[in-house]
């Protein structure tokens, strides 16, 4: 979603949206430092009003095109 993130580690899926506990493919990092965590869903719901604020965000989404390729649903 931005392409300044710093490299950080992939999420897993033991990472849990902050929002509905559902599996995260979103991750936020706060200007502070500070990490979120969301669902696809959730992470388009809020990636304007994170963006806006200077959060940088990464972007897994495409793992759920991957897994539904290969037969597997987890979202």
């Amino acid at each position: 979603m931005t392409g300044t993130l710093a490299p950080t580690k992939p999420l897993t899926a033991q990472d849990r949206c902050d929002r509905c506990g559902a599996q995260a493919y979103v991750r936020a990092t706060l200007t502070g430092g500070a990490d979120l965590l969301f669902c696809a869903h959730h992470g388009r719901k809020y990636a304007e009003t994170l963006r806006a604020s200077g959060a940088d965000i990464q972007d897994e989404t495409d793992k759920l095109i991957e897994n539904r390729l290969r037969g597997e649903d987890h979202s």
